[in-house]
């Protein structure tokens, strides 16, 4: 990136599907790459995962979103700013020396653009131990953030503020301290900060969907508490006037449902994806609630609806859904498993999604979405501002077992 293209731009995000002018990202890299058979549940995987593989799929991913909008990337902006001896001595230092890195620390001093790079790479892919024995498990003073590339989750574009949310895992922590850094310094936008209300409150960007300007859907489950939704609904009764929040209970096991989005997002203003059971309140969903709760001139009132749907239509919304995974009940099972309901919108009518869920892009094709590779997105043989409705489908079979979508990997900044 040059100069130009590091120029902040301005933070503001009043709903899922608007026009999506401007995306945080962060490539995959050797973070991924330090998962291990022993360490892949403390990292939150189930699988360890081959990073050539998952390079080809992530830059079809990513070339999509170039071809379409402004795009950030997290090492990019980290280093830009670990030049600045204020973030070094608040970010780097903070997190290093807990670790007793005396020559990295020491190596702080110099504020050159070669040190805020390996310094950069070091908060991300992690310290390893000078004194590892190559025999024990514990090889880094500093853990890699393997989950980095799910730009999603440690914070949220909410309006025109960021909520930094608060991790549910002590090894996705590290990832917050980033964000705070980047949106202060870089973006300089005003944040709400989970944690810093109540340590025991939990939100994550998964779970956090922004409809409207006065309504959010919320999912709450093993990533964000009843805590973590307390702190949503005191936030905005003390900052609007009216204001709705539409709380999804989701099951805590398995893993496919940790966030409200790998059953349920945008795909415009009037469609949206959703996992069938949740819906019908069947299976896992047969006994969680869907609250939808009320602010009014700070007065809070709360009111059981059947489902996301209907509380959405009592608010006035004409929005209809496709169904992840068709009509098959099994079918549904295995395409929600690897995130056939995590859509991303680029705008209204307009979303990113994986190509291996087939049926549910069949379905897509069927609803009038025209389907797009994104090989041909890429090469610029197709041209998305040419549809008006469309699926840009890139092919992966190695980031779908890291247990996220398409959505997981981006962090909107800007949206008309």
């Amino acid at each position: 990136m040059d100069s130009k293209e590091m120029a902040p731009c301005r933070v503001n995000v009043a709903s899922e599907y608007g026009r999506l002018r401007a995306v945080l990202l962060h490539r995959p890299g050797v973070e991924i790459e330090r998962m291990t058979p022993m360490n892949a549940a403390d990292a939150l995987f189930n699988d360890i995962l081959v990073r050539y593989n998952a390079d080809k799929e992530y830059n079809n991913f990513r070339g999509v979103l170039e071809h379409w909008t402004r795009v950030y990337y997290v090492a990019d902006i980290l280093e830009q700013l670990l030049q600045d001896a204020e973030v070094r001595n608040e970010l780097a230092n903070d997190v290093i020396q807990q670790w007793a890195a005396d020559e990295v620390v020491k190596a702080g001093e110099s504020g050159d653009a070669a040190f805020a790079k390996h310094l950069a790479k070091i908060l991300i892919e992690g310290y390893e131990d000078p004194l590892w024995d190559r025999v024990s498990p514990n090889r880094y003073l500093l853990k890699p953030l393997y989950n980095l590339f799910f730009t999603r989750d440690a914070s949220s574009t909410v309006f025109d503020r960021v909520l930094i949310n608060s991790m549910s895992f002590e090894v996705r922590e590290r990832e917050t301290q980033i964000y705070k850094a980047i949106f202060r310094y870089f973006f300089k936008v005003e944040m709400l900060d989970t944690q810093a209300w109540d340590p025991a409150a939990r939100t994550e960007g998964g779970d956090v969907l922004v409809a409207s300007p006065d309504l959010l859907c919320v999912g709450q489950g093993i990533r964000t508490n009843p805590k973590g939704v307390e702190y949503l609904i005191k936030t905005f009764a003390r900052d609007r006037e009216r204001f709705n929040i539409l709380v999804q209970e989701l099951p805590h096991h398995p893993e496919s449902f940790i966030h409200l989005d790998m059953v349920f997002t945008f795909l415009g203003q009037h469609e949206c994806m959703a996992f069938e059971p949740m819906l019908r309140k069947k299976g896992f969903f047969a006994d969680k609630a869907t609250t939808l709760i009320t602010i009014d001139h700070g007065k809070v009132s709360y009111r059981e609806v059947p489902n996301i749907l209907d509380g959405l239509h009592s608010l006035g919304w004409d929005i209809e859904p496709v169904i992840c995974g068709c009509d098959d009940p099994w079918i549904q099972l295995r395409e929600q498993w690897h995130s056939g309901a995590n859509f991303f919108a680029l705008g209204d009518g307009k979303v990113l999604g994986y190509r291996r869920n087939v049926h549910t892009i069949d379905t897509l094709d069927r609803a009038g979405f025209a389907v797009l590779p994104a090989e041909d997105i890429c090469s610029g043989k197709v041209s998305l501002n040419e549809y008006e409705k469309f699926v840009a489908v890139f092919g992966a079979s190695e980031l779908p077992r890291a247990g996220g979508g398409a959505r997981c990997m981006t962090m909107p900044i800007l949206r008309d």
